[in-house]
Protein backbone atom coordinates (compact mmCIF):
# COMPACT_ATOMS: atom_id res chain seq x y z
CA UNK A 1 0.00 0.00 0.00
CA UNK A 2 1.01 3.40 -0.91
CA UNK A 3 2.47 5.83 1.69
CA UNK A 4 1.81 9.36 1.62
CA UNK A 5 1.33 12.26 3.91
CA UNK A 6 -2.55 12.67 3.85
CA UNK A 7 -4.67 11.75 7.09
CA UNK A 8 -6.58 9.67 5.14
CA UNK A 9 -3.93 7.41 3.88
CA UNK A 10 -1.76 7.19 7.07
CA UNK A 11 -5.25 5.91 8.78
CA UNK A 12 -5.55 3.03 6.06
CA UNK A 13 -2.64 2.00 7.83
CA UNK A 14 -2.39 2.56 11.43
CA UNK A 15 -4.82 -0.55 12.50
CA UNK A 16 -7.53 1.42 13.23
CA UNK A 17 -11.53 1.78 12.37
CA UNK A 18 -11.24 4.08 8.84
CA UNK A 19 -14.46 5.98 8.70
CA UNK A 20 -15.21 8.00 5.90
CA UNK A 21 -18.65 8.92 3.77
CA UNK A 22 -20.04 9.71 0.21
CA UNK A 23 -21.35 12.69 -0.73
CA UNK A 24 -23.06 14.05 -3.52
CA UNK A 25 -21.57 17.84 -5.50
CA UNK A 26 -24.69 20.15 -5.42
CA UNK A 27 -26.90 20.67 -8.01
CA UNK A 28 -26.50 24.58 -7.77
CA UNK A 29 -23.55 26.41 -9.06
CA UNK A 30 -21.00 28.52 -6.65
CA UNK A 31 -18.37 27.49 -4.10
CA UNK A 32 -21.20 28.11 -1.03
CA UNK A 33 -22.91 25.56 -2.16
CA UNK A 34 -19.97 22.90 -1.21
CA UNK A 35 -19.26 24.90 1.73
CA UNK A 36 -22.25 24.21 3.11
CA UNK A 37 -22.69 20.76 2.38
CA UNK A 38 -19.07 20.43 3.77
CA UNK A 39 -20.31 21.59 7.19
CA UNK A 40 -23.06 19.17 7.40
CA UNK A 41 -20.77 16.30 7.30
CA UNK A 42 -19.08 15.22 10.46
CA UNK A 43 -15.07 16.49 10.85
CA UNK A 44 -14.18 12.67 12.42
CA UNK A 45 -14.46 11.85 9.26
CA UNK A 46 -11.26 10.38 7.71
CA UNK A 47 -12.24 10.85 3.91
CA UNK A 48 -15.17 12.31 2.42
CA UNK A 49 -15.74 10.31 -1.13
CA UNK A 50 -17.85 12.28 -3.74
CA UNK A 51 -19.92 10.61 -6.10
CA UNK A 52 -19.28 11.15 -9.87
CA UNK A 53 -22.72 11.47 -11.17
CA UNK A 54 -24.32 7.71 -9.83
CA UNK A 55 -27.97 8.50 -10.45
CA UNK A 56 -28.59 11.98 -12.08
CA UNK A 57 -26.38 14.97 -13.13
CA UNK A 58 -24.62 16.96 -10.70
CA UNK A 59 -22.23 19.03 -10.24
CA UNK A 60 -18.24 18.07 -11.16
CA UNK A 61 -16.88 15.45 -8.86
CA UNK A 62 -13.37 16.82 -9.15
CA UNK A 63 -14.40 20.42 -8.48
CA UNK A 64 -16.19 19.52 -6.16
CA UNK A 65 -13.03 17.48 -4.24
CA UNK A 66 -10.96 20.34 -4.92
CA UNK A 67 -13.32 22.47 -2.72
CA UNK A 68 -13.85 20.50 -0.11
CA UNK A 69 -9.80 19.79 0.09
CA UNK A 70 -9.35 23.78 0.56
CA UNK A 71 -12.02 23.32 3.29
CA UNK A 72 -9.73 21.08 5.20
CA UNK A 73 -11.20 17.70 4.23
CA UNK A 74 -9.41 15.12 2.60
CA UNK A 75 -11.75 14.45 0.06
CA UNK A 76 -11.41 11.12 -2.74
CA UNK A 77 -13.15 12.29 -6.00
CA UNK A 78 -14.43 9.34 -7.85
CA UNK A 79 -13.76 9.08 -11.74
CA UNK A 80 -16.32 6.41 -14.14
CA UNK A 81 -15.02 4.66 -17.29
CA UNK A 82 -18.72 5.54 -18.16
CA UNK A 83 -18.19 8.33 -19.16
CA UNK A 84 -14.78 9.52 -20.13
CA UNK A 85 -11.93 8.36 -22.26
CA UNK A 86 -8.42 7.14 -21.02
CA UNK A 87 -6.85 10.62 -22.08
CA UNK A 88 -9.81 12.44 -20.03
CA UNK A 89 -9.23 10.62 -17.06
CA UNK A 90 -5.69 10.56 -16.88
CA UNK A 91 -5.78 13.87 -17.44
CA UNK A 92 -8.35 14.52 -14.36
CA UNK A 93 -6.41 11.94 -12.29
CA UNK A 94 -2.96 14.33 -12.68
CA UNK A 95 -5.70 17.35 -11.93
CA UNK A 96 -6.97 16.20 -8.60
CA UNK A 97 -3.31 15.87 -7.63
CA UNK A 98 -2.52 19.05 -7.96
CA UNK A 99 -5.77 20.54 -5.98
CA UNK A 100 -4.79 18.58 -2.88
CA UNK A 101 -7.09 15.53 -3.17
CA UNK A 102 -6.20 12.72 -1.58
CA UNK A 103 -7.69 9.91 -3.48
CA UNK A 104 -9.21 8.24 -6.31
CA UNK A 105 -12.17 5.85 -6.50
CA UNK A 106 -12.07 3.85 -9.89
CA UNK A 107 -15.82 2.93 -11.00
CA UNK A 108 -17.08 1.68 -14.04
CA UNK A 109 -20.18 3.82 -13.19
CA UNK A 110 -24.00 3.06 -13.29
CA UNK A 111 -25.51 2.83 -16.76
CA UNK A 112 -26.43 5.88 -18.15
CA UNK A 113 -30.10 4.10 -18.49
CA UNK A 114 -30.55 3.33 -14.83
CA UNK A 115 -31.35 7.14 -14.46
CA UNK A 116 -28.08 9.67 -14.87
CA UNK A 117 -29.18 10.73 -18.54
CA UNK A 118 -30.85 7.72 -20.80
CA UNK A 119 -29.85 10.24 -24.08
CA UNK A 120 -26.24 10.05 -23.05
CA UNK A 121 -23.76 8.21 -24.94
CA UNK A 122 -21.02 5.76 -23.06
CA UNK A 123 -17.31 5.78 -23.57
CA UNK A 124 -16.00 2.88 -21.72
CA UNK A 125 -13.15 3.15 -23.73
CA UNK A 126 -10.88 0.94 -20.31
CA UNK A 127 -12.61 -0.30 -17.27
CA UNK A 128 -12.18 0.13 -13.84
CA UNK A 129 -9.03 -2.10 -13.24
CA UNK A 130 -7.59 -0.88 -16.09
CA UNK A 131 -7.94 2.76 -14.65
CA UNK A 132 -6.98 1.67 -11.38
CA UNK A 133 -3.67 0.51 -13.35
CA UNK A 134 -3.41 3.69 -15.36
CA UNK A 135 -3.65 5.82 -12.54
CA UNK A 136 -1.44 4.32 -10.24
CA UNK A 137 1.33 4.22 -13.35
CA UNK A 138 1.09 8.20 -13.03
CA UNK A 139 2.90 7.96 -9.62
CA UNK A 140 0.78 10.80 -8.19
CA UNK A 141 2.26 12.08 -5.14
CA UNK A 142 0.21 11.59 -1.69
CA UNK A 143 -2.56 10.17 -3.53
CA UNK A 144 -4.11 6.95 -3.17
CA UNK A 145 -6.62 4.62 -5.22
CA UNK A 146 -9.32 2.68 -4.42
CA UNK A 147 -11.56 0.11 -6.26
CA UNK A 148 -15.33 -1.31 -5.00
CA UNK A 149 -15.98 -5.10 -4.38
CA UNK A 150 -19.45 -6.68 -4.26
CA UNK A 151 -19.31 -9.22 -1.42
CA UNK A 152 -23.23 -10.55 -3.07
CA UNK A 153 -21.71 -11.69 -6.17
CA UNK A 154 -21.50 -15.67 -7.04
CA UNK A 155 -19.53 -17.54 -7.73
CA UNK A 156 -16.88 -16.67 -4.90
CA UNK A 157 -13.96 -17.80 -6.49
CA UNK A 158 -14.59 -15.38 -9.43
CA UNK A 159 -15.42 -12.70 -7.17
CA UNK A 160 -12.30 -13.46 -5.38
CA UNK A 161 -10.35 -13.44 -8.57
CA UNK A 162 -11.88 -9.76 -9.60
CA UNK A 163 -10.33 -9.05 -6.24
CA UNK A 164 -7.19 -10.21 -6.54
CA UNK A 165 -7.16 -8.32 -10.24
CA UNK A 166 -7.71 -5.09 -8.42
CA UNK A 167 -5.02 -5.69 -5.49
CA UNK A 168 -3.02 -6.51 -8.41
CA UNK A 169 -3.63 -3.44 -10.11
CA UNK A 170 -2.61 -1.00 -7.95
CA UNK A 171 -5.45 -0.60 -5.53
CA UNK A 172 -4.91 0.52 -1.93
CA UNK A 173 -8.18 0.42 -0.69
CA UNK A 174 -11.90 -1.42 -1.58
CA UNK A 175 -15.32 -0.40 -0.90
CA UNK A 176 -17.84 -2.68 -0.81
CA UNK A 177 -21.39 -2.48 -2.22
CA UNK A 178 -23.28 -1.27 0.39
CA UNK A 179 -24.43 -4.16 2.94
CA UNK A 180 -28.21 -5.43 3.82
CA UNK A 181 -27.37 -9.07 5.30
CA UNK A 182 -24.43 -8.70 7.73
CA UNK A 183 -24.26 -12.41 8.13
CA UNK A 184 -23.86 -13.12 4.35
CA UNK A 185 -21.24 -10.55 4.08
CA UNK A 186 -19.08 -12.31 7.10
CA UNK A 187 -19.18 -15.54 4.66
CA UNK A 188 -17.32 -13.61 1.57
CA UNK A 189 -15.11 -11.58 4.35
CA UNK A 190 -13.99 -15.48 5.13
CA UNK A 191 -13.17 -16.53 1.66
CA UNK A 192 -11.35 -12.81 1.45
CA UNK A 193 -8.86 -13.69 4.94
CA UNK A 194 -8.19 -17.40 3.90
CA UNK A 195 -7.25 -16.26 0.76
CA UNK A 196 -5.22 -13.19 2.35
CA UNK A 197 -6.25 -10.85 0.71
CA UNK A 198 -7.66 -8.57 3.63
CA UNK A 199 -3.58 -8.42 4.25
CA UNK A 200 -3.20 -6.60 1.08
CA UNK A 201 -5.84 -4.13 0.67
CA UNK A 202 -8.02 -2.24 2.99
CA UNK A 203 -11.76 -3.45 3.09
CA UNK A 204 -13.62 -0.70 3.94
CA UNK A 205 -17.77 -1.80 4.25
CA UNK A 206 -20.18 0.05 3.11
CA UNK A 207 -23.69 1.18 4.49
CA UNK A 208 -26.98 2.74 3.29
CA UNK A 209 -29.27 4.32 5.13
CA UNK A 210 -32.77 3.61 3.44
CA UNK A 211 -35.22 6.68 3.20
CA UNK A 212 -38.19 4.63 2.93
CA UNK A 213 -40.25 1.52 1.34
CA UNK A 214 -39.76 2.87 -2.12
CA UNK A 215 -36.21 3.18 -1.79
CA UNK A 216 -36.04 -0.65 -1.04
CA UNK A 217 -38.15 -1.45 -3.93
CA UNK A 218 -36.19 0.16 -6.18
CA UNK A 219 -32.92 -1.45 -5.14
CA UNK A 220 -34.83 -4.74 -4.85
CA UNK A 221 -36.01 -4.58 -8.48
CA UNK A 222 -32.67 -3.23 -9.90
CA UNK A 223 -30.80 -6.35 -8.19
CA UNK A 224 -27.72 -4.15 -8.21
CA UNK A 225 -26.86 -4.47 -4.28
CA UNK A 226 -26.83 -7.66 -2.02
CA UNK A 227 -30.21 -8.64 -0.99
CA UNK A 228 -32.42 -6.61 1.09
CA UNK A 229 -34.60 -9.25 2.69
CA UNK A 230 -38.28 -9.28 3.23
CA UNK A 231 -37.64 -8.67 6.98
CA UNK A 232 -36.20 -5.22 6.35
CA UNK A 233 -39.23 -4.18 3.46
CA UNK A 234 -41.99 -5.19 6.60
CA UNK A 235 -40.12 -3.20 9.18
CA UNK A 236 -39.87 0.06 6.44
CA UNK A 237 -43.69 -0.75 5.30
CA UNK A 238 -44.74 -1.00 9.20
CA UNK A 239 -42.59 1.86 10.61
CA UNK A 240 -44.52 5.15 11.67
CA UNK A 241 -41.57 7.24 10.62
CA UNK A 242 -39.65 4.81 7.76
CA UNK A 243 -36.54 7.65 7.55
CA UNK A 244 -36.18 6.96 11.05
CA UNK A 245 -36.57 3.14 10.85
CA UNK A 246 -34.09 2.77 7.82
CA UNK A 247 -31.31 4.85 9.50
CA UNK A 248 -31.76 2.29 12.73
CA UNK A 249 -31.49 -0.47 10.45
CA UNK A 250 -28.10 1.28 8.84
CA UNK A 251 -26.70 1.44 12.78
CA UNK A 252 -27.53 -2.54 13.58
CA UNK A 253 -25.58 -3.43 10.42
CA UNK A 254 -22.78 -0.70 10.85
CA UNK A 255 -22.44 -2.21 14.36
CA UNK A 256 -21.95 -5.68 12.78
CA UNK A 257 -20.27 -5.10 10.52
CA UNK A 258 -16.95 -3.08 12.31
CA UNK A 259 -16.59 -5.97 14.34
CA UNK A 260 -15.94 -8.66 11.36
CA UNK A 261 -12.22 -9.60 11.60
CA UNK A 262 -10.32 -8.41 8.37
CA UNK A 263 -12.77 -4.58 7.80
CA UNK A 264 -10.61 -1.85 8.19
CA UNK A 265 -13.57 0.59 8.04
CA UNK A 266 -16.68 1.60 7.39
CA UNK A 267 -18.15 3.47 5.01
CA UNK A 268 -21.46 5.38 4.98
CA UNK A 269 -23.56 5.93 1.53
CA UNK A 270 -25.35 9.04 1.69
CA UNK A 271 -27.10 8.82 -1.14
CA UNK A 272 -28.02 12.67 -1.45
CA UNK A 273 -28.66 12.83 2.42
CA UNK A 274 -25.62 14.05 3.99
CA UNK A 275 -27.11 15.54 7.08
CA UNK A 276 -27.75 11.78 8.11
CA UNK A 277 -24.02 11.02 8.49
CA UNK A 278 -23.58 12.43 11.90
CA UNK A 279 -27.02 10.78 13.33
CA UNK A 280 -25.62 7.45 12.03
CA UNK A 281 -22.13 7.91 13.19
CA UNK A 282 -23.56 8.82 16.93
CA UNK A 283 -25.87 5.99 16.95
CA UNK A 284 -23.37 3.15 15.92
CA UNK A 285 -20.84 4.64 18.32
CA UNK A 286 -18.47 5.09 15.38
CA UNK A 287 -17.47 8.65 15.91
Amino acid sequence: MKTTKTEFGQALTSGRLVITAECLPPRTGGAEAVKKLSALLPTTLDAVVVADNPDEIHGSSLACAALLAREGRDAVVTMTTRDRNRIALESDALGASALGVSGILCLTGNHQSLGVCPQAASANDIDSIQLTQAVQALDLPDVVVGATAHPHQKPIELNLLRLKKKIAAGADFLLTEPVFDPAAFAVWMDAVRTAGLDKQIAIIASVLPLEGLEKAEVLRQRKTYGPIDDVAVERLSKAADPVKEGLAMAVEIAAQLKMVPGVRGIHILSGGYEAVVGDLLAAAKLA
